[in-house]
């Protein structure tokens, strides 16, 4: 089975290309956020409103050394929704598949893998990236200018998404849209370029390469990509 051969440039440009289109602006437009502000929930919208006590008549002040009745009435929003809140903050959750080959796996040449590629589907970007960001903490990652992998078989952002389909983990269209789904996000911070030059930007570290791949998966998740 052929195997596109693809720079980590030639990626960066083909992402950029389609998150410039009409089409995926539109996908895209108005978030600024990871994910949307939760709004008020059904069972919020129809609980009646609580009798507030007459002002001539305020409620005792609990006893000293007593706790109040019900430690919930000290929030100032409801418990599930601090949960949520909670959720959206940690890390993308790893895709439950195939675990990625060993050490060795990482330095072997791409086309070693093709096999693994046999009777795969088609994933949605969210899960392409998780495989990404897997391929970024186990096998490491690198920032060398216009490499791939270095010779320890570390990847960089874009040689991630690459390694993740030549792994098996989604079509070349899905890399194409993982990629946008990066760009996205980087726009949202705040850096106009592409994905290459951020990640050889002085200074970058592995934690922000890492931080910037679940940021862009939870982006793509709860688009629904």
């Amino acid at each position: 089975m052929a195997i596109p051969v693809l720079t980590p440039d030639q990626l960066d440009a083909q992402a950029s290309q389609l998150h410039d289109t009409q089409a995926w602006q539109s996908i895209v437009s108005g978030w600024e956020l990871t994910a949307p502000e939760p709004g008020p929930r059904p069972a919020e919208r129809t609980e009646p409103a609580r009798a507030q006590p007459p002002a001539s008549a305020p409620a005792p002040a609990p006893a000293p050394g007593r706790r109040p009745s019900d430690w919930r009435s000290l929030l100032s929003v409801p418990v599930d929704r601090l949960i949520d809140d909670a959720l959206r903050t940690l890390p993308a959750a790893p895709p439950p598949e195939r675990p990625l080959p060993g050490r060795l796996g990482a330095v072997l040449p791409d086309r070693v893998h093709a096999w693994r590629r046999v009777g795969q589907g088609d994933l949605r970007p969210s899960v392409h990236l998780g495989y990404a960001r897997q391929i970024l903490a186990e096998w490491g990652w690198q920032n060398t200018p216009y490499r791939l992998r270095n010779a320890r078989g570390a990847r960089c952002v874009c040689g991630a998404l690459l390694t993740a389909h030549r792994l098996g983990y989604g079509s070349p269209t899905t890399v194409d849209r993982a990629g946008a789904w990066l760009i996205t996000e980087l726009r949202s911070q705040g850096w106009p370029g592409l994905i290459g030059p951020w990640n050889r930007a002085p200074g970058r570290t592995a934690a922000e390469a890492l931080a910037l791949v679940d940021a862009a998966a939870r982006r793509a998740a709860a688009a629904g990509h």
